[in-house]
């Protein structure tokens, strides 16, 4: 599975967050984790349906979102 694969964002998931495929671990809750201080040695027992390849793939989703300004709209209740 590529790393595009394997973030996916779907409205009724997470409020539509980018999450790891078949999991509601979010992008951001990886970034969080990794920014303060966690590493890959840490998220994996801790979160133990992620694998390494999803939390490349998440840094590699987060980069291109950066690198494009991406935004992500959110939708409004009706």
């Amino acid at each position: 599975m590529t790393d595009a694969a394997l973030i996916v964002s779907d409205p009724r998931i997470m409020t539509g967050k980018p999450v790891v495929r078949g999991t509601r671990i979010t992008v951001v809750l990886i970034l969080e984790k990794l920014a303060s201080g966690g590493t890959e040695a840490d998220l994996l027992p801790a979160h133990p349906r992620l694998t390494r390849e999803a939390i490349h793939a998440a840094l590699s989703f987060a980069l291109q979102a950066i690198r494009s300004d991406v935004v992500y709209p959110m939708q409004r209740a009706s």
